[in-house]
């Protein structure tokens, strides 16, 4: 196996996929010495009751698979998992605000900067000895916040357009849209051969805007160059404007009846269903779909998947390769070492290693991907890394006042409206939170004009 470093996030992955099987790594405790807690005592044995909130539904039952095993083998230790869907974040906060946070709670690349600020992580250094720590690689700002560790890697994502053969053969369409013209003109005639039996040519899960964009205009925008969270790294400022011919084509397929109706209320697993059914031609997703139709909502119709769409046809940047945190304990919880323990299980070698196979996400810790054998999976094969796919620097997260851009697209894509004058008003409010965290020193911020989206090709693959 060959590994290759990823530049601006230091991060080394593998990315061929050995052949050879992997035997479980046992059930060694990760935990270092001298670390002391227990279950209650009053009478009789209590169990330690963990609470492990996730935001994840794709891996639920596994998930739920694991927990049984790891009680099963801890009896004094029970674990509540929950899972929940809507304003994940806003819970977190709640839960934090009336102390009542979750032992363990899933973290992301996109959540993880803002919990360590706001002080829910604990740090996971002195709860693994050195052996279990040597496995994942310290990736600054993603699990790595002032030289200590608050969550390990396991997997990461790529994005892809998943679209429905079937309904492309009935269409006479031969390839997936590789422009945004084309993607509103494949939707349009995918929605006049289907929409007698209630398929259309694309829809999101807009019931959220911000899951709806991230998942799709962020890496249509980043392989066209541009920050895919409004991010321009050469200027050190915000600038929303790349999103336009994005935000312009999902209005157009809007405007022609192409997109489901009601998707505006539509959460991403109710989506899946109704792709799953053959009642969506396209649409924008993460690389953990070849798992949700294999186990979740089985597909009954053929379904593939390919790079998102550029503005034009070429390339000038590279599709964001997310990852780089898993699980984290919380700051507050009263049973740290049983959480640590639970983690020292949930990140087992043979339990990564399965969650790669079984498609899951792409796992990012050399040493499983060293024994992992190729995802037994359909539809696997259309995520795995290419040359297009690479690892962006991690942007600054501000406080913005007012209407966040996803929230502003999307009402544009509904209501129409001056989309230059939207944009606008976006950077101005945007960079006027930047400067206030700047000033505030809560980020430390500085233009790099070397930066070059292309560099960021060629990452994940020689």
């Amino acid at each position: 196996m060959r590994k290759k470093k990823i530049g601006y996030m230091g991060l080394s992955i593998l990315t061929t996929l050995a052949l050879a099987a992997c035997n479980s790594s046992g059930g060694t405790d990760g935990a270092s010495p001298g670390e002391t807690a227990s279950a209650t005592k009053k009478g009789s044995e209590d169990k330690v009751k963990l609470e492990f909130w996730s935001v994840d539904r794709t891996d639920a039952d596994y998930t739920r698979e694991k927990i049984a095993k790891f009680q099963a083998d801890n009896p004094g230790i029970e674990i509540n998992y929950v899972i929940k869907t809507e304003e994940y974040n806003q819970a977190i906060d709640l839960a934090f605000a009336s102390s009542q946070s979750p032992d363990i709670f899933r973290v992301k690349e996109n959540t993880i900067q803002t919990f360590y600020k706001k002080g829910y992580l604990e740090p996971l250094d002195d709860y693994f000895n050195a052996e279990f720590k040597n496995k994942f690689t310290p990736l600054k700002d993603l699990n790595l916040f002032d030289g200590k560790m608050y969550s390990f890697p396991n997997y990461g994502y790529t994005m892809r357009l998943v679209y429905n053969v079937d309904l492309f053969e009935k269409a006479g369409i031969k390839n997936p849209p590789s422009t945004l013209q084309e993607m509103v003109e494949t939707a349009k005639k995918l929605t006049a051969v289907g929409k007698a039996d209630g398929a259309y040519g694309f829809a999101l899960n807009f019931k959220s805007p911000a899951s709806a964009f991230d998942r799709s205009a962020r890496a249509i925008a980043e392989l066209n160059g541009y920050g895919g969270y409004g991010f321009d790294f050469k200027t050190g400022r915000f600038d929303v404007s790349g999103f336009k011919p994005i935000v312009e084509a999902f209005r157009q397929m809007q405007v022609d009846g192409s997109t489901l109706p009601g998707m505006e209320s539509l959460d991403i697993d109710p989506l899946r269903a109704q792709f799953a059914e053959g009642k969506i031609g396209m649409y924008i997703s993460f690389s953990s779909e070849p798992g949700v139709y294999q186990n979740q909502f089985p597909a009954k119709i053929r379904w593939a998947a390919a790079q998102v769409p550029t503005f034009d046809g070429t390339v000038r940047g590279a599709s964001g390769f997310l990852g780089g945190q898993w699980l984290s304990i919380s700051k507050n919880s009263k049973h740290k070492k049983e959480a640590a323990k639970f983690l020292n299980f949930m990140y087992g070698e043979q339990i990564m290693l399965d969650y790669h196979e079984k498609g899951f996400g792409i796992s990012m810790v050399p040493s499983v991907l060293s024994k992992a054998k190729k995802a037994d999976i359909k539809g696997f094969e259309f995520f795995v890394p290419t040359k297009y796919d690479g690892a962006w620097p991690i942007q600054p997260t501000v406080a913005v006042q007012g209407e966040k851009y996803q929230d502003a697209f999307f009402k544009y894509m509904l209501q129409g409206g001056d989309l230059n004058k939207i944009i606008a008003d976006l950077n101005k409010r945007y960079n006027e939170a930047l400067d206030k965290a700047i000033a505030a020193k809560e980020v430390d911020v500085k233009p790099d004009p070397s930066f070059d989206p292309k560099n960021l090709q060629n990452m994940l693959v020689k």
